[in-house]
């Protein structure tokens, strides 16, 4: 059962529970590059049922006329989808990330800088019982617009950068001119705390 809010401190161990799932294959400072864009599919997969539930039985719509809903999210990239799936979910995710981009194109560069079916030396980086693990873990709280507060991905980007060894400047994770945090995330993904010129431009 997902839980009802995720604090500060649900929040830490949730992240460092991900971060280990991939350790070893990964090295520290690409853990980003793995769990964030999942993180932020999760978050939007999880507010466009809530926008479903919001627009009651004009949700049957929703496929028609995509501007109902904050951000369509495609059959395939919706979390729903991706938990039930066991097998190639290497390319299915990376498939539901680059979904989601061209459905959104101020996500390119920001949800689909991933592939999550890459090879080294002609064995894949993570494989499918890993990426399995991280959706089942991912799965374990909802990111709605009513489950996590606003803050809830400031909040993230502050405590794993100084986690995993990430630029040290707590600033970092907030300053939308920093490259480690995507520019042109829409408000509700990345809430009010990081502000300024980027959420500015998207309202």
């Amino acid at each position: 059962m997902p839980a009802a809010v995720l604090d500060i401190s649900a929040l830490e161990s949730w992240l460092w529970e991900a971060a280990c799932i991939i350790r070893g294959p990964i090295d520290a400072p690409k853990f980003k590059d793995y769990i964030l864009p999942l993180i932020f599919l999760k978050r939007l997969s999880d507010v466009y049922e809530d926008d479903l539930e919001r627009l009651g039985p004009s949700s049957r719509f929703v496929d028609q006329d995509h501007k109902l809903v904050r951000f369509y999210v495609p059959p395939g990239a919706r979390w729903s989808y991706l938990q039930q799936q066991t097998t190639a979910l290497g390319e299915l995710l990376t498939d539901a990330v680059r979904a989601v981009s061209r459905e959104s194109p101020r996500l390119h560069g920001v949800i689909d800088i991933k592939d999550f079916n890459e090879t080294a030396a002609g064995q894949r980086i993570l494989s499918d019982d890993q990426l399995r693990a991280l959706i089942q873990l991912l799965s374990q709280h909802r990111l709605g617009l009513k489950d996590v507060g606003p803050d809830f991905l400031g909040r993230e980007f502050g405590w794993l950068g100084p986690a995993f060894g990430w630029r040290s400047a707590s600033s970092a994770a907030i300053d939308v001119n920093q490259p480690i945090l995507p520019q042109r995330v829409p408000p509700f993904l990345l809430g009010r705390r990081l502000g300024g010129a980027a959420l500015s431009a998207l309202r």
